[in-house]
């Protein structure tokens, strides 16, 4: 068990875990808002607003800034991996969603012609990556939620 206390003793790695779960938890109310119902899987679920791997590596590479410098080797390290996160969540990851859409649709097509019928866990997931704009979300989210984790537990 004191090897799980080691984790959350981080300040780092605990502002990183911050930002993924405040994301995901936004995502959920978000998602429930504007189509009137509860879908857990939003809970752990990736694609969607804000994107949670934004906030996550935002909420790192901003707490090893405050932690460890901005001239830091951790802090470098950091910003490249957000960089590099980011850049996938909008590129290859999205591309994949939308080609997962397209999929699901001529499937969706064969079923209407009277082909085998394909259940929604056969069906290739949609939500895989972000637009820019979900992507910009979450980054400044990470960003917001390790200033406050900076203020409230006076990481020096």
């Amino acid at each position: 068990m004191n090897t799980w206390l080691v984790f959350f003793e981080n300040r780092i790695f605990f502002t990183a875990v911050a930002g993924w779960c405040v994301a995901q938890v936004l995502k959920t109310f978000i998602h429930m808002f504007f189509n009137k119902k509860f879908v857990a899987e939003r809970l752990v679920g990736s694609g969607g607003m804000p994107s949670s791997h934004s906030a996550t590596v935002c909420a790192l590479a901003t707490a090893t800034c405050i932690e460890c410098g901005g001239a830091s080797a951790e802090f470098a390290i950091s910003l490249i991996l957000a960089i590099i996160v980011m850049y996938d969540a909008m590129g290859v990851r999205r591309e994949t969603g939308i080609q997962a859409e397209l999929l699901n649709d001529i499937v969706e097509i064969f079923t209407d012609m009277g082909r085998k019928e394909i259940s929604d866990q056969d069906k290739l997931k949609e939500f895989i990556g972000h637009t820019p704009l979900q992507v910009l979300v979450g980054a400044i989210l990470g960003i917001l939620v390790a200033l406050f984790v900076n203020i409230t537990f006076k990481i020096s």
